[in-house]
């Protein structure tokens, strides 16, 4: 465990220091809450605190309040070595936020229980959190391909979209469809075509930046949110995706499946905001007319909210 512990009184300090160096735990100590608080606020966080209560300055109840108003993650479990032991006085110390009191004078058995007690705790905690994050990317996951879900690649194109308005830098959407993936399924069966989908969603993954986002948006059709990037540099990348996933076949049982990519792809660079919904539209339409051009492309088109027609510039890249 790392333990950070703090005592204005180098006497008692470096001895208990010493001591939980001993029991194997990797050991932070300071002489002041001031210089303890720094190093919680800046360095990794530590498993359990040791604080003395009466500090010079800022005392061991004040660090206390602040780390739990700080609401750190994962959980610090604190206990306040103090010569206090009215029940006012620990009242208040857990009010602070204290999870346990070790009062002085004490001896090594106790603290050794007290800490037990305080890994348990942490170990609890740790375990909370894992679970919490699995179930939150689970939520959010295309339990398939493993890139987002329907739902968190349309959040992720709403936080994107609120940034480059707050930001004013070009967004573009790419919708990206397998062309005629029916035929697979139907020839390979739905298990090769599965197979294929997850390769595909890891060539596609693999060929975008890693601050990009991509999400199954549902079937064989899958949808890009590319931050502050202009028109040539999204048609390009859009470009560098279809050559990825396209160059070579995927092998599947022993068999070669070809799969073509058509995309079509929106870039808004307006100040004024817009609805997600109409930028995905735009990016649907631009794919279908690469789907009515001979698929296998990339059509790029430029949004601008206002405009009746909403294609007020169209490129099209084919091989």
């Amino acid at each position: 465990m790392r333990i950070l512990v703090v005592d204005d009184d180098p006497i008692s300090l470096e001895p208990l220091a010493e001591r939980l160096r001993q029991w194997g735990h990797d050991v932070v100590p300071f002489e002041s809450g001031e210089a303890a608080w720094e190093e919680l606020q800046e360095g990794p966080p530590p498993n359990i605190v040791l604080l003395d209560w009466m500090l010079p300055g800022m005392s061991g109840l004040d660090l206390c309040r602040k780390l739990r108003e700080a609401g750190e993650s994962p959980y610090v479990y604190v206990i306040i070595i103090t010569g206090k032991a009215n029940r006012a006085d620990l009242l208040e110390g857990f009010d602070a936020g204290a999870d346990d009191f070790l009062t002085k004078p004490f001896d090594w058995d106790e603290l050794r229980a007290r800490l037990r007690a305080g890994e348990r705790i942490v170990e609890l905690q740790n375990e909370l959190i894992e679970a919490r994050e699995a179930l939150r990317t689970q939520a959010m996951q295309d339990p398939l391909t493993k890139v987002l879900n329907h739902g968190a690649i349309l959040d992720a194109l709403s936080q994107e979209l609120d940034r480059a308005h707050r930001e004013e830098y070009p967004l573009a959407v790419v919708m990206a469809d397998l062309d005629s993936f029916k035929a697979v399924n139907d020839e390979f069966g739905h298990v090769a075509g599965d197979r294929v989908l997850v390769e595909v969603s890891r060539r596609m993954r693999n060929s975008l930046r890693s601050y990009d986002s991509i999400g199954r948006y549902g079937g064989e059709e899958f949808l890009f949110v590319l931050p502050n990037i202009g028109q040539d540099q999204a048609a390009k990348m859009a470009e560098r995706v279809r050559l990825t996933v396209c160059r070579e076949p995927f092998r599947v049982e022993g068999a070669e499946i070809g799969v073509s990519l058509s995309q079509g792809v929106m870039v808004w660079e307006e100040p004024r905001p817009v609805e997600v919904d109409r930028l995905i539209k735009a990016a649907d339409e631009a794919l279908y007319g690469v789907k009515r051009g001979g698929r296998n492309a990339v059509r790029v088109v430029l949004f601008e909210p206002g405009e009746a027609d909403d294609e007020v510039v169209a490129r099209q890249m084919t091989e």
